[in-house]
């Protein structure tokens, strides 16, 4: 009979194998959940206090029923930004195109503006969260794409290329105002969680998307006083990154601190690659491309996950779900497949 223990994914992300292997999901959508929940799960979201409740009730029991000892949520900086959306709609025109942008730019309202949207959402998860479970996440988005949704990528190379005062400066601004974001949620939604996270895209299939020095000097010194703030609550701290990021691999691990790290795809390499790689420093979460879910029958797909648990074990912390999340578009019997497996392999059917 499964009970759940947040403890479980507390030891993969220190890097210390589990007793028993936990599932991991860095997102679930709503809209899946509801569909398999037979709810309409944005209505409530989107509702009073009494739907938000009824929200996390819901949302808190699919992570219970299906396995997991944790249930994953985050709130996105970028959800917040006044005139952004450049991060996913790259025609848009972004809010900070110059230097005059960036000075008229709110910042300082920044941090209000993520508690009013937010705190009653975070309030409602601490009061549903059933018995032995915690949450992982947090404040969604890290510094990378905090920039992006202001500038967009495009119109960052060319300030990168026009004006580097003001790309510096960029990074500075978002990682101060992120720091005092993370800093009011440790303090008033720490508890809620045991394990803290953000996703920050640093690469795509074959390279970084900033050169590796620009990551060195701008980014990772902005990311590492939040895990530090993070580690000072006793809690380890999840990197989710899409991309191939080995080059700075190395770096996240020993200068700024990562306790665990998620997100993989065959393409780039497959997760056996990460393990055998990072391992013996870090807990590694993941493992199935999605592509694979999407596309191998449930022969092919016990297989396949039978072979990632198999070349991961003996290999420090663990935790499996899709290498990156369960969008709307994954079609929910290979989902639930893939939970079967994995919860068939635990036996917590027996």
């Amino acid at each position: 009979m499964f009970k759940p223990d947040y403890r479980n994914i507390v030891k993969s992300a220190r890097n210390i194998e589990a007793e028993r292997l936990p599932l991991y999901e860095h997102n679930v959508s709503f809209e899946k959940i509801g569909e398999i929940e037979g709810v309409d799960m944005m209505s409530l979201f989107h509702g009073d206090e009494k739907d938000i409740h009824e929200f996390f009730r819901v949302y808190s029991k699919f992570f219970l029923e299906h396995g997991y000892d944790v249930v994953t949520f985050e709130q996105c900086i970028c959800e917040i930004y006044p005139g952004g959306g450049a991060l996913e709609n790259g025609s848009m025109t972004p809010a900070i195109q110059d230097e005059d942008d960036f000075r008229a730019y709110p910042w300082d309202e920044l941090e209000e503006y993520y508690f009013r949207k937010n705190a009653k959402y975070f309030r409602a998860l601490r009061d549903e969260m059933p018995e032995g479970m915690k949450a992982i996440g947090g404040v969604g988005n890290g510094i990378f794409e905090c920039v992006q949704d202001l500038t967009g990528y495009q119109n960052l190379c060319y300030i990168a290329a026009d004006d580097e005062e003001l790309y510096q400066a960029l990074f500075r601004k978002v990682g101060e105002i992120n720091l005092r974001i993370w800093k009011r949620f440790m303090q008033e939604f720490g508890d809620v969680y045991c394990v803290l996270r953000f996703g920050d895209d640093l690469g795509y299939k074959s390279n970084t998307m900033l050169s590796t020095e620009d990551i060195r000097n701008l980014i990772l010194p902005a990311y590492k006083p939040i895990v530090d703030l993070v580690h000072s609550y006793d809690k380890p701290f999840l990197l989710h990154s899409c991309g191939k990021i080995f080059s700075v691999m190395d770096d996240l691990i020993d200068i700024v601190g990562i306790d665990a790290k998620h997100s993989n795809e065959d393409q780039i390499a497959p997760f056996s690659v990460w393990v055998e790689n990072y391992g013996d420093r870090i807990g590694n979460f993941g493992g199935i491309d999605v592509n694979a879910l999407c596309g191998f029958d449930r022969k092919e797909l016990k297989e396949y996950i039978l072979d990632v648990i198999a070349k991961s074990k003996n290999h420090g912390g663990f935790a499996i779900g899709t290498g990156n999340s369960i969008p709307y578009y994954v079609p929910t019997e290979k989902y639930l497949d893939m939970i079967e497996i994995v919860r068939e392999y635990r036996g917590d059917f027996k």
